[in-house]
């Protein structure tokens, strides 16, 4: 149980899908974040981000948290059916 005061456990986050580029990447975070789910971006620590994806890249990952798994899964499949 949580103290007054205290600061709420923040909820976990979670990978929903691997896009296959940066651009797939965007456009599919601001399709979950206009349907209310909040997508945090991939973290980087890198001040200068490579523009071409290194060797053995495998994609970017799309977080949501936990709870909204499911709803930014099926958000996304049907974006992903109606663009092929």
């Amino acid at each position: 149980m949580q103290q007054e005061g205290e600061a709420p456990t923040p909820e976990r986050v979670i990978v929903v899908h691997e896009a296959g580029s940066w651009t797939e990447a965007v456009v599919l975070r601001g399709l979950l974040e206009s349907a209310g789910i909040e997508s945090p971006p991939p973290t980087s620590t890198d001040p200068f981000p490579m523009r071409e994806p290194p060797k053995g890249f495998h994609g970017v990952e799309i977080l949501v948290p936990e709870s909204q798994a499911d709803d930014a899964r099926r958000i996304i499949a049907e974006y992903l059916a109606g663009n092929r």
